[in-house]
């Protein structure tokens, strides 16, 4: 079939592309799972943007460099913060409704690293309430067709009219996808002048995340095939407070919104650790916060350590976290009363696809956007609550960008449709288990938290095992989800040890025991 333009996943990312592109072309929109299957629906903490006084566009941009460590794009940055305002119309224009104090102001949040309140929200559900707005807007659009089941399995360039490509190859561009039915099982070609590929993140690779499961990284390894050029993958930002639930996957999330309202974290005995680690304590940026936990665990020898929100009105704690009250009284915890075991998890990834300020990748005619992207704004690592809206104010720049070119591409003729020749359906499920919880348990091991120069040797031998016999059972069977869902992270986990052997230093969410921590000034 052949589309205006591709759009590769159904988080605010895509769909916002989707609906600013669709008032000039065709869109379509495949996503492997049903549409609310994504990193947005599970945001709870909310979107930032400033508002009111005595907040500033100033502030915001120090508090993103600052949290970033100096490897943060000033000019990313300088785009997010400046345009964020407008982007929020965009979103209560759709539908979105965020919490109001009683005069009718918008109640705002803070979180860690933030100098100011200026995280709008929708009680602890914000991505949700996003994703619900997009989605409505998105189904009732007629220009836009939602695929749901379909997984995107490869890229389309040059490559496939039998050139051969690299990452310097002249004019590389993209022409759209090859995407796998999960319903028929059949791959069909689907033919665009312009793809956007915005699938989210990569925790699974990992034993342990807040992702949702479809969090494969299967646009940035689409991608990385494509020959586009990634940066920062070794930046995993590991979120300081999961849900201590052992067996439950994803690991249910405690917003960092939550430390902004007063909660406080603390050891077994009751010590408030985190004023021992920064002047901020349990307000103090992700990687400082996750970091100390992990050092406390492993001092102590506990699996977790605590969340105290006790010392709050009862009826304020359930009014602004009553998700996350309703979770943790099902496992038997009263939140206003007991004090919430918490653990580090992984969480975001803040590099990606490398692109420009239009979310152009160095692929022509391909886009990424979310978090399948690296724009610049995180740097070695995110502050909170920025990510939505750098997702929203790139999409927007793409979608800008894309359009003005739209007369002046065409669908690329000649592209043939998937060879099955040679191939079998695979009777080896097994197999594509075991491997994907040794590379799991591989990333947790050796590439989490804290790393160093021989655990990340060690992971990068023991993953190029898995790579081999991966790549051998995908090229003699017939493509499945799971084969290719397991081919994906291994090719971002690959992604991240490479990118961290790199890194020579200790900086943000890479910490190395083998290099001294990098010190950031303005």
């Amino acid at each position: 079939m052949e589309t205006d333009f591709l759009v590769i996943g159904s988080g605010a990312a895509g769909l916002c592309f989707a609906l600013k592109a669709a008032r000039h072309g065709k869109v379509t929109v495949v996503t492997k799972g049903e549409m609310n299957e994504c990193n947005t629906n599970y945001a709870q903490g909310g979107i930032c943007s400033v508002t009111y006084e005595p907040d500033t566009f100033e502030k915001h941009i120090r508090d993103t460099l600052v949290c970033g460590a100096g490897k943060c794009d000033p000019q990313a940055v300088e785009l997010v913060v400046r345009r964020a305002p407008e982007l929020i119309r965009d979103l209560i224009e759709w539908g979105t409704r965020f919490d109001k104090t009683p005069d009718g102001r918008f109640e705002l949040n803070r979180e860690g690293g933030h100098s100011e309140h200026r995280i709008l929200h929708h009680e602890d559900l914000t991505g949700a309430e996003i994703e619900r707005a997009l989605i409505q807007q998105v189904k009732s659009h007629p220009n836009i067709e939602v695929r749901e089941h379909h997984f995107a399995i490869d890229l389309l360039t040059q490559h496939h009219l039998g050139e051969f490509v690299t990452r310097h190859t002249r004019g590389l561009a993209c022409f759209g996808a090859y995407v796998l039915n999960l319903d028929t099982h059949e791959i069909e070609t689907i033919l665009s002048k312009f793809t956007v590929v915005a699938t989210g993140g990569c925790g699974n690779i990992y034993n342990s995340t807040t992702n949702p499961v479809v969090a494969t990284g299967d646009g940035i390894a689409m991608c990385h095939r494509a020959k586009a050029v990634t940066e920062n993958m070794e930046f995993i930002q590991f979120h300081p407070t999961s849900l201590y639930n052992p067996g439950e996957r994803p690991s249910f999330l405690i917003t960092e919104a939550m430390r902004g309202f007063g909660g406080i974290l603390r050891l077994k005995d009751g010590e408030e650790f985190m004023k021992k680690y920064h002047p901020m304590a349990s307000l103090a940026p992700r990687d400082v916060v996750a970091r100390s936990i992990d050092h406390e665990l492993k001092i102590h020898g506990e699996d977790f350590v605590y969340l105290d929100i006790t010392h709050k009105e009862p009826q304020a704690i359930i009014s602004h976290f009553p998700n996350i009250y309703e979770k943790c009284k099902s496992i038997g915890i009263d939140i206003t009363r007991q004090w919430i075991p918490v653990t580090p998890a992984a969480h975001y990834c803040c590099g990606g696809v490398k692109v420009d300020t239009n979310g152009e990748s160095s692929v022509k005619r391909l886009y990424a956007l979310g978090e399948t992207s690296c724009t610049g704004l995180h740097g070695a690592n995110r502050l909170a609550s920025n990510s939505l809206i750098e997702a929203l104010v790139y999409a927007d720049q793409a979608a800008r960008h894309a359009v003005s070119r739209l007369e002046s591409v065409h669908i690329q003729e000649g592209i043939p449709d998937w060879d099955f020749e040679g191939t079998q359906h695979t009777e080896e499920m097994l197999l594509i288990i075991q491997s994907k919880r040794e590379m799991q348990q591989i990333m947790s091991n050796y590439v989490g938290i804290v790393r160093s120069n021989l655990s990340l040797k060690r992971a990068m031998r023991r993953l190029e095992i898995l790579w081999l016999e991966t790549e051998e059972l995908y090229n003699k069977t017939k493509p499945n989800r799971q084969l290719c869902e397991l081919r994906n992270m291994i090719t971002v986990a690959y992604l991240v040890i490479k990118q961290g052997r790199a890194r020579k230093e200790s900086v943000g969410t890479h910490f190395s025991t083998d290099y001294p921590q990098a010190t950031y000034t303005e």
